[in-house]
């Protein structure tokens, strides 16, 4: 299967109307706040010689990061525009940036054949994917980590719809990053709290370790607190 024509489109839209300014997108963190504390969570399970590929990697920020923790990175995006924002970023040989649909099983089987059992970094992707896309979006980690790789996955939970709601609702209106979002049709924390778990698991993936924690983004509710989402992260192996 493939994400429908307005998916893509919505995705291929915000980042062409993004600027290559670090932060400018909500989930553009800092790797101190997000890729760093992850991969600390991950290395007592992985391998660090391993490759390690950043799912819906964005504009590169955290893949960037990735890189200077293990032997090489590899980031993937649906978006054309998202991926030649992360190739103007590269600058060393450690790291390279490629389109990737994860829905497209072909394709997905032929990264897994050029890189090998690899470990996968994937941060807020399942919630907002298509809800027919979803499965096969958990399938794709499975088959990148093979028996061998381990994967880090850290989702958006229910909790964060509140936080959203209330910045939404602000009396002038939503933060300029997050109207962003809406403006293009995106949703975040759209799956119920028992779906990931369930789709993971149904991927053949197993839980060495999870827990709560938060995604700090780069937008901030009038009175200057940070917008912080709810999530849950796992670290997971293959069958």
């Amino acid at each position: 299967m493939n994400v429908s024509d307005n998916y893509r489109d919505a995705w291929e839209s915000y980042w062409r109307e993004t600027s290559d300014s670090r932060g400018e997108a909500i989930w553009d963190a800092d790797p101190s706040l997000s890729a760093a504390p992850h991969s600390e969570l991950l290395l007592p399970h992985a391998d660090a010689e391993r490759t390690i590929v950043d799912l819906g990697c964005g504009n590169g920020t955290q893949t960037h990061y990735l890189a200077t923790r293990f032997a090489h990175a590899v980031g993937v995006d649906l978006s054309h525009a998202a991926v030649e924002h992360a190739r103007r970023a590269a600058h060393t040989d450690t790291v390279e940036f490629q389109q990737l649909d994860l829905t497209d099983t072909d394709a997905v089987r032929a990264l897994h054949e050029r890189l090998g059992d690899s470990n996968v970094y994937m941060r807020a992707v399942i919630h907002q994917s298509e809800p027919v896309a979803r499965p096969v979006v958990a399938a794709a980690v499975a088959r990148l980590i093979g028996t061998e790789g381990r994967a880090f996955v850290v989702e958006l939970t229910s909790a964060s719809r509140d936080v959203l709601r209330r910045a939404a609702s602000e009396p002038a209106g939503p933060p300029p990053k997050l109207q962003r979002v809406f403006h293009h049709g995106l949703k975040p924390a759209d799956a119920d709290d028992d779906e990931i778990p369930r789709l993971l698991a149904e991927a053949g993936l197993t839980v060495l370790a999870d827990g709560e924690t938060t995604l700090p983004q780069t937008e901030y509710l009038a009175d200057g607190t940070r917008i912080d989402l709810p999530a849950r992260w796992f670290v997971l192996a293959g069958a």
